[in-house]
């Protein structure tokens, strides 16, 4: 009955309809400019969440509030997020809360629930930190099974609890995810009864709370993101700063981060204390290398919060707000989310030395390359997590902040041309966050940040046309 209804309306305002549906689907796609075609146009979603290109879909894998296998509730804030094989179908996605210690809204999305009505349930010896009344901070890792084959969750469970602010991390070689803090909350500040700042790792196996273990060594700052070279065992860091740095992590003991290691800094040859931003003056161009240079970072656990304002007063280059990074064949790339000119954002390639760590390298250096820089907002929108896709393009995830101008999924070819991959139309325009692929390189997990959502996302991958 509503069909027919609609074809009789249809009939006497086909005119004026058609034309303002071609104005809506003009002003979506101003939205964004591809560089190459990508996978071709995005397709309205019917559901308001996500605008994918023709032939690929979403599944939604979580959502925040769940009742997970523990009694606790899915909390909100979704970010940083790896993807572990489990079995033959099953994957492990263990992924990070962004939740502030010290704001009072992000302890309503924890786990304990809206009003705390689940806190209870949580043990507060097994969280890092509790807030002076000893329930747990809200931040932390939860561990999703997923089972490809049937796309079936099968089952949830807080994995890492009573830490603050969990912005993203990384992938171990070894089964693990590095769960970083994005803060640098002490107690004399807030609420909080520990210092803030660290990197905790989860395996990814667990089947419940982690025992909760700060990487002092990998010092105390606002950390983003660290990704591994697998050939070393060398930790690259990423700082969510406007004048932060990007260090490196030297394991005395690859693999077993618990032992320690030396924290360093990344300076330019040549160039002591250069800011590669190009805010304000050009250092380099889309294509440029520069060697790099590594110093070493003292007193790391920087109780003044200054680390990165002594690294740079001793040669360390600064990056505009570095977020997600991701190893590739034999060299990472890096997102500095506020750099460039019109400040929209960075992609850099490091590509480590021969002889990286080693007495070696000062005769064959590692280096950086300036590798993407936005010019036009809607080809690229203050890029923040990356990953590698399995044909060798980059997925980005965009955090611009706006209510207004959509955040998007870009993809960047190994010439660093841009495409889009998907559009957030969910109400609020949440960041993109977490992007991952299974093992298989069949299915795309990325988050939306709020209201929290996971989603698995499969389509014809191999049509990419650049």
């Amino acid at each position: 009955m509503i069909l027919h209804r609609r074809s009789l309306i249809a009939s006497s305002a086909a005119l004026a309809f058609s034309g303002l549906a071609r104005n809506v689907h003009a002003a979506e796609e101003e939205t964004y400019l591809n560089e190459v075609v990508g996978y071709g146009p995005l397709k309205r979603d019917p559901n308001g969440v996500l605008d994918l290109p023709e032939g690929f879909s979403y599944r939604i894998v979580s959502q925040g509030g769940e009742t997970m296998a523990d009694g606790l509730l899915v909390p909100g804030q979704f970010d940083g997020m790896g993807c572990f094989a489990l079995d033959d179908t099953r994957v492990a996605l263990v992924r990070n809360h962004e939740l502030k210690g010290s704001s009072a809204s992000h302890r309503n999305w924890g786990p304990g629930g809206y009003n705390q009505e689940r806190i209870g349930r949580l043990d507060a010896n097994r969280a890092y930190d509790t807030y002076k009344d000893g329930r747990p901070l809200p931040g932390g890792t939860t561990t999703v099974i997923y089972d490809l084959a049937t796309g079936r969750t099968e089952r949830q469970h807080l994995s890492l609890a009573g830490t603050s602010t969990n912005c993203c991390g990384g992938q171990t070689p070894w089964g693990s995810w590095l769960s970083c803090e994005e803060t640098s909350e002490l107690p004399a500040d807030s609420d909080v009864t520990k210092d803030h700042g660290y990197v905790f790792e989860v395996p990814a196996r667990a089947e419940g709370l982690v025992d909760p273990i700060p990487l002092k060594a990998m010092g105390r700052f606002e950390h983003e993101a660290v990704c591994v070279d697998p050939r070393t065992g060398i930790l690259y860091l990423t700082e969510d700063q406007g004048d932060g740095l990007f260090y490196r992590f030297l394991p005395d003991a690859p693999g077993e981060l618990a032992k320690g290691g030396r924290l360093q800094a990344m300076v330019l040859r040549g160039h002591n204390g250069a800011d590669t931003s190009n805010h304000k003056d050009r250092i380099w161009s889309v294509g440029d290398w520069r060697e790099v240079e590594w110093i070493d970072m003292h007193e790391v656990e920087s109780p003044k919060g200054d680390l990165r304002l002594r690294g740079h007063a001793e040669g360390a280059a600064l990056v505009a707000r570095a977020e997600g990074i991701w190893w590739g064949d034999n060299e990472l790339y890096l997102t500095a989310t506020s750099g460039g000119p019109i400040q929209r954002g960075q992609i850099l390639r490091y590509v480590p030395s021969p002889e990286e760590g080693r007495p070696g390298e000062s005769r064959r250096p590692g280096r950086v390359q300036l590798f993407v820089e936005s010019t036009d907002l809607k080809t690229l929108n203050m890029g923040d997590n990356i990953t590698i896709a399995p044909w060798g393009h980059l997925i980005v995830c965009e955090d611009n902040y706006s209510t207004e101008v959509k955040n998007h999924l870009k993809g960047v070819t190994p010439e660093g041309k841009l495409y889009t991959l998907g559009r957030n139309v969910f109400q609020g325009n949440s960041e993109f966050a977490g992007a991952v692929f299974a093992p298989d390189g069949r299915t795309l997990f990325v988050n939306i940040q709020y209201p929290g959502l996971t989603v698995a996302i499969t389509g014809p991958w191999s049509s990419v046309r650049t």
